[in-house]
């Protein structure tokens, strides 16, 4: 079975023979990582909060514009392989009594070069370099067209070429102004390095600089038309992030100590949906024992013994489900790492035991703060007592849609545990009230499925499950914990240490936390899909020694109802903005890691009306 998806452009303005810098000029007393790149400077300057997630935090991603942007400077960023001497060093009384030349210097043109500077601090990567004796002018490809203002070019495009002259300087070259070429408008724009800019340009380094070193993000911007634009917009979560910047409470707000708490947020404008509504990628499921995965050119081919069953993109690819045996090649795994495709492991029951990834998220701010968390009782707490109080609240809500009684007893049980999960003061007595509220909950659960005999069901077992629904249940909550794996690691997050479940060898605890508020949403609904749709019956499970699996066509009808669920685009509840369910697992670990850097004052648990 498989299931799954079928800026820099180089125009040179003369015709002067091109060459390149090959010696790189670094200094020995900073360590390279030390250096502030050039490039993270001209996003500070767009946006603090942006420069600070890239370059403090890692973080980093693609979108058209940025993609457009590499392919403007795809000759520019290949190196030339002559090499340029550096200045020489002359002393200023030589440099003065120095004969001039008849002949002036031959013009070169340095492509893709890499220079440092301890003095001012900063590395960069120039796009082009105009090399006239000593004399050095930065050339800076922008994809863009030239902005209607006084200046020529916008402040964050002329720091970055003024930085630039800054470090050129520091080599011995001499550099006193820049050019930026728009690709759009084919047009270049000096910009000259007049105090004014140059002090401004350190002094933005400074600023920089103090801020990584605080280790506390900028705040979102409020309402700028830069966010729509910015690639990282899916990470920053601007407009979501000022609205849960709630009130703290007052004092008669905690005069009652069995009050629920309430907070109002600071600002009541709803948010602008700047996340696409899903993503366009999709998981590819294979469970053909056997099959043989391969790259070739842009895609994936599956084979099984020299027949190929599918060809597919690995553009529409998020994420790679292999059950049992099935292998992969050398070329295809190093392309899937390199792209940031996960490849998830499950036994070819189902059991979710292992993922293999590239190189792990950059972000050691965030773990930092994860592992605080997890070893701080009363900040752990905190976070599970939101994410179980949604599960119980979710729980209700999923039997008030089915059940015939609206008042029946279980819902106001449901109700009760949701309220009191809010206010114990231990792990113990949260892990009870689950425990009972999951007890009364899968009670009238297993009513709302056919009444067949051989589809009947004695109350939530597994390993092994020893009833039809309990085997699709225990399916669907092992994808529900992988997707939950994948979202936390690509997050920044360690999966495997989380707030509620108990860290074990082996077990993706953070995601099986996370996993709760969205079992009835996600696995518990598509469980009652499949079954009262007729997608799955009797023929779709097979029976050894009391315990009960899947044939691979149940597998394949449950995967697809799952997926269905997935993308399924519903208002969120706080944001009223309508996204997938795929993507809102994205936002509220986002959300998460908002709050344990300290950005939100706490987890806004995911329930629908």
């Amino acid at each position: 079975m498989i299931q799954g998806p079928d800026a820099r452009a180089s125009m040179s303005s003369s015709s002067s023979p091109t060459t390149s810098v090959s010696t790189l000029q670094t200094s020995d007393k900073i360590p390279d990582d030390a250096l502030l790149p050039v490039r993270m400077l001209n996003e500070f300057t767009y946006c603090p909060r942006l420069g600070y997630l890239e370059w403090v935090q890692g973080e980093w991603a693609e979108n058209l514009e940025t993609r457009q942007g590499s392919f403007g400077h795809r000759v520019v960023d290949k190196a030339d392989r002559k090499q340029v001497k550096p200045p020489a060093k002359v002393e200023p009384k030589q440099q003065a009594n120095s004969p001039q030349p008849d002949e002036p210097d031959e013009q070169i043109h340095a492509r893709s070069i890499m220079l440092s500077s301890d003095k001012e601090g900063l590395i960069a990567k120039l796009d082009l370099v105009e090399l006239e004796g000593d004399v050095a002018t930065p050339v800076d490809y922008k994809r863009g067209k030239v902005p209607d203002v006084p200046e020529g070019a916008y402040e964050p495009e002329r720091v970055q070429l003024c930085a630039q002259g800054l470090v050129l300087r520091d080599n011995g070259y001499q550099c006193d102004e820049g050019v930026l070429y728009f690709i759009a408008s084919k047009r270049r724009v000096v910009i000259p390095f007049d105090e004014e800019l140059v002090t401004r340009t350190r002094q933005l380094v400074t600023d920089f600089r103090a801020t990584a070193d605080a280790g506390i993000i900028p705040p979102p911007l409020e309402d700028s038309p830069k966010c729509p634009r910015c690639s990282l917009v899916g990470i920053c979560l601007p407009d979501e992030t000022n609205l849960l910047q709630l009130e703290p409470l007052t004092d008669q707000d905690n005069s009652d100590p069995t009050r629920l708490p309430t907070r109002l947020p600071k600002s009541t404008d709803p948010p602008r949906r700047l996340l696409p509504a899903k993503n366009n990628a999709l998981p590819l499921y294979i469970s053909e024992q056997g099959a043989f995965i391969g790259k070739s050119a842009e895609r994936l081919t599956i084979k099984l013994k020299k027949e190929q069953l599918a060809s597919v993109r690995m553009l529409d690819v998020s994420q790679i489900c292999l059950f049992g045996s099935v292998m992969l090649s050398a070329q295809a795994i190093s392309e899937l790492s390199r792209r940031g495709i996960p490849i998830c492991h499950f036994s070819y029951g189902g059991w979710f035991h292992s993922i293999t990834a590239g190189l792990i998220h950059k972000n050691i701010e965030l773990r930092i703060q994860q592992y605080s968390a997890a070893q701080d009782d009363e900040r752990s707490l905190k976070v599970a007592k939101q994410l179980i109080a949604g599960k119980i609240k979710n729980c209700r809500t999923l039997l008030r849609r089915h059940i015939h009684d609206k008042k029946s007893p279980v819902l106001t049980k449901l109700t009760d545990y949701h309220q009191r999960a809010l206010r114990v003061t231990s792990k113990e007595s949260l892990l009870g009230l689950e425990g009972m509220a999951a007890k009364e909950y899968f009670a009238d659960f297993f009513q709302l499925f056919p009444n067949h005999p051989a589809l009947a069901v004695n109350g939530r077992n597994r390993r092994p499950p020893r009833a039809p629904v309990n085997a699709v249940l225990s399916f669907l909550y092992s994808l529900l914990s992988k997707e939950l794996t994948v979202v936390l690691q690509a997050v920044g997050f360690d999966p495997m240490l989380g707030v509620f479940h108990t860290p074990r060898y082996g077990r993706p605890s953070l995601a099986l936390d996370l996993a709760e508020e969205f079992r009835p949403l996600l696995a518990d609904s598509a469980a009652l899909m499949v079954f009262n749709n007729g997608e799955v019956n009797a023929d779709s499970f097979i029976q050894r020694a009391g315990a009960v699996a899947m044939t691979p066509a149940g597998r394949k009808s449950v995967i697809a109802a799952y997926e269905r669920r997935m993308e399924t685009e519903i208002t969120h509840p706080i944001f009223g903005y309508k996204i997938c369910y795929r993507r809102i697992l994205e936002v509220q670990a986002r959300l998460l890691a908002r709050h344990l850097l300290g950005e939100i004052p706490e987890y806004p648990s995911f329930v629908t009306r």
